[in-house]
């Protein structure tokens, strides 16, 4: 693979990594409530979703959703209906101020195989996901070369700039959970997060496929 190529591989990439989505609202909410550090290791949960994804684009499999409009309504439904559970404990979510010292650390070392879960099934809840890995990263692959080496070199990039944008959405997190320390500013963030997840599911449901569209 060109070096030229990659020039044009990482910036498009990483405004897909940075683009407002579910995984992202929800790293924003975790760190508000939990720290920096712990939304950060809880996106592990979606790394671990996109390497499936990575690896059933790089198998061609994708194309099962291309073809079967049933497989994907039913990923895309069971994606929206947890993105509505998600929205509804948000919603309810206790306002008080946010935890910290010693207490926090243990409320973070609790949850966070909870919070990665989350981000797990969030990411694996959105078949447009791995439609993107099927159109996008194809594009940069040269036909005239090995294609499994270049998936993997393509799929780890994206991986790492993916944790970028998990750490970015995070910093910003972590410090609107400082701003909306207040319990009554806490719980209009809480709501407004649950707001744009709830959204997010009903976008989900909306949605058609590409070549249903055109």
């Amino acid at each position: 693979m060109s070096p030229e190529l990659l020039l044009v591989f990482v910036p498009a990439c990483f405004a897909l990594n940075m683009a407002p989505g579910p995984n992202n609202l929800l790293s924003v909410s975790n760190a508000s409530r939990f720290g920096f550090a712990a939304a950060c290791t809880a996106g592990a949960g979606r790394l671990a979703a996109f390497v499936g994804m990575i690896a059933i684009a790089a198998c061609g499999l994708a194309a099962v959703l291309q073809a079967s409009a049933l497989a994907f309504t039913v990923i895309k439904t069971v994606g929206a209906l947890y993105l509505f559970y998600l929205a509804i404990q948000l919603w309810r979510a206790p306002a008080g101020p946010a935890p910290d010292g010693a207490l926090a650390a243990g409320i973070r070392s609790a949850s966070l195989w909870r919070l990665a879960r989350q981000e797990f099934m969030v990411a694996a809840g959105n078949p447009k996901a791995i439609l993107i890995f099927t159109a996008f990263l194809p594009q940069f692959v040269n036909p005239a070369e090995a294609a499994a080496p270049q998936f993997a070199l393509l799929g780890a990039l994206f991986l790492v700039l993916e944790w970028v944008a998990i750490a970015a959405y995070a910093y910003m997190g972590s410090h609107l959970g400082k701003w909306f320390a207040v319990p009554a500013r806490r719980r209009l963030f809480n709501r407004i997060c649950a707001g744009l997840l709830g959204a997010a599911g009903g976008g989900l449901l909306l949605s058609r496929k590409a070549a249903d569209a055109a």
